[in-house]
């Protein structure tokens, strides 16, 4: 049964255009660098909803030990430490998926 990790941010206030496309690069590279990724998605909200949060990243794990291996993997942390100024809220949940 696999683990599905979503975490959404919502950036300060003067957070930048470029700042956000920063962050998406660091991430673009995660799947062909962290080998516990099964499926990875992440990018800003489309603005449908009020209230929303700001940008939303998904990924499925195959297991507790691939998560861990996924947060504590040093390209994530170093995606990590560029996230984490620009943020003025986040939100995260992990579950099971169904089988």
């Amino acid at each position: 049964m696999g683990i599905r990790h979503i975490a959404l941010f919502s950036w300060r206030d003067d957070v930048t255009p470029a700042q956000v496309a920063e962050v998406e690069a660091l991430l673009a590279g995660l799947p062909g660098t962290v080998p516990a990724l099964r499926s990875y998605a992440f990018g800003s909200d489309l603005g449908l909803g009020e209230g929303n949060h700001d940008f939303a990243v998904v990924a499925d794990l195959d297991d507790e030990d691939g998560f861990a291996a996924y947060r504590d993997h040093p390209a994530h942390q170093a995606a990590l430490k560029v996230i984490r100024p620009m943020l003025a809220g986040r939100a995260a949940v992990q579950f099971r998926l169904p089988t």
